[in-house]
């Protein structure tokens, strides 16, 4: 599923002192997917527990989001112990049993600097298969996800500075005759980064959002999106 998500930050006067300065026409992209995947138990299980899946916001080609999101809150169905379930590190995502279906609320928190104002998402919990994709099995789980570009209109600049090089941002060519200073040193280079979840365990089932056809319909997509939802930031 293709969509674009745009954050819109309003257009003021020059900043006061004291309030940062924003790139006017310039935008920020980060490409993200939300989804779920879930694994029938077998016919053994118990009927009230008969699957097992996760809920999760990821980067598309599974970067740390952690660097604009600051923490993600799932609201399950009220039949949960502890229904609203928040997560401040990544990797965002929880995981559950049970045998229904419902539709997930997924709020995304920001960081002070990119944007003062959640986002909100919603998803469908899929547990069982459709007919022409064959019977359940234990070994095939159900994979359902979505993919969002989240777009921040004219950012502060420190912002912009801070996520310049991360390789989730979409970074586009600046207006001419702005001229910012360089950004500062890499953040020193982990055998893991924080976040990152190339490596995760469910990460085979993951869909690839990467591939060239993907791409050209993404592109299409641009062309001909009629913006979601339109959020002021400040």
């Amino acid at each position: 599923m293709l969509g674009i998500q745009k954050i819109q930050l309003s257009r003021k006067p020059p900043p006061l002192s004291g309030q940062p300065k924003r790139l006017k026409d310039v935008e920020l992209g980060f490409p993200i997917v939300y989804g779920t995947i879930s694994f029938w138990l077998g016919k053994k299980a118990s009927e009230y527990n008969s699957h097992k899946w996760t809920v999760y916001v990821r980067g598309a080609t599974n970067e740390d989001l952690s660097v604009i999101v600051k923490r993600v809150v799932f609201q399950l169905h009220p039949s949960f112990n502890n229904p609203t379930r928040i997560v401040e590190s990544p990797p965002f995502e929880i995981s559950e049993t049970g045998w229904g279906e419902f539709e997930i609320a997924i709020s995304l928190f920001f960081h002070s600097d990119v944007c003062d104002k959640q986002l909100d998402l919603y998803h469908q919990l899929k547990l069982y298969p459709d007919e022409e994709s064959g019977p359940q099995s234990t070994k095939k789980p159900v994979v359902i996800e979505t993919y969002d570009e989240v777009v921040f209109s004219e950012p502060s600049e420190a912002f912009f500075l801070r996520v310049q090089n991360h390789p989730a941002a979409i970074i586009p060519r600046l207006p001419a005759g702005l001229n910012l200073p360089p950004p500062g040193p890499p953040e020193p280079v982990l055998e893991k980064k924080r976040g990152d979840t190339k490596d995760h365990p469910l990460g085979q089932w993951f869909m690839n959002f990467s591939e060239a056809d993907e791409l050209l319909k993404l592109a299409a997509a641009r062309q001909q999106v009629t913006i979601i939802t339109d959020f002021v930031c400040f």
